[in-house]
């Protein structure tokens, strides 16, 4: 079975190595994940029973796909600990924000795909975007879709949408944590236990992403069905309109894509 390996072994690098094994598409022996953080990779070696390494070329060397999960920062200095441990036959998948294909593949003589994956693959309903450099096949962009599919949804994107991936789906649950604390907010508001209002706040946003889930319904029927005329969530809706309700989320889509943008050109 093909070697994986890892370098960074944080929070998402975690998510990715889980779906990998959830999805059966590598066993753990065929997963090395290397980190500067020793109390890290006791922690995942215990976790997946992956293999582990202080030394980016310890575990890059010899492995067929290379995940690159650290901070755009460190991103370099990363690379070049590895060296030559890197090679041209390497699929090289990278999850650093804002690094282009392009800058990638000055820095590493492989494969490169670029993923822009979100925080629930934590919980194996994250959302990734992929898309393939220049020297990547169709082949090597459906390899690594097939090792994300265990930690979500997986779409195809092109490198110029990546910056809007990162302001829909990259910040998108940022935007949905804020919904979900401010409805609690306003439970607590209206008389309910701190608790009581969060069960419910959670569960109705929890609720209602699974029926939008579900067939091929669009979410504005969905909206349609639960808004009776003269009704509490027509009279709801309106108020959250009258405070430019629609109008906020897309210019919080507008402002993180921006952002992204300015990040990548940095």
């Amino acid at each position: 079975m093909a070697k994986i390996a890892f370098i960074g072994a944080g929070n998402m690098a975690g998510a990715i190595v889980e779906g990998i094994l959830r999805g059966g598409t590598a066993a753990p022996g065929d997963i090395a994940m290397a980190d500067v953080s020793e109390a890290r990779l006791a922690e995942v070696a215990a976790k997946y029973g992956v293999g582990t390494s202080r030394s980016n070329a310890g575990a890059v060397r010899g492995a067929d796909t290379v995940v690159l999960a650290v901070k755009p920062q460190q991103l370099a200095e990363a690379v070049a600990q590895a060296g030559d441990a890197f090679s041209a036959g390497q699929l090289v998948a990278s999850i650093c924000a804002g690094v282009t294909t392009a800058r990638l593949e000055a820095m590493v003589p492989g494969r490169v795909v670029r993923v822009m994956p979100n925080l629930p693959a934590l919980a194996g309903a994250g959302v990734a975007a992929v898309c393939g450099g220049s020297r990547a096949a169709g082949a090597d962009v459906d390899e690594v879709c097939r090792l994300l599919s265990g930690t979500g949804t997986v779409v195809r994107a092109e490198e110029s949408q990546m910056d809007a991936v990162t302001g829909l789906s990259g910040s998108g649950p940022g935007y949905v944590f804020a919904f979900i604390e401010a409805l609690e907010a306003a439970g607590i508001a209206q008389g309910f236990a701190p608790e009581t209002a969060r069960t419910m706040a959670v569960g109705t946003v929890l609720g209602a992403a699974k029926l939008a889930a579900a067939g091929d319904t669009p979410p504005a029927e969905w909206r349609r069905r639960v808004s009776s005329p003269g009704g509490t969530t027509l009279a709801g809706l309106a108020a959250l309109e009258a405070g430019g309700f629609a109008r906020s989320v897309r210019e919080a889509v507008r402002a993180a894509t921006a952002r992204s943008a300015e990040l990548a050109g940095g």
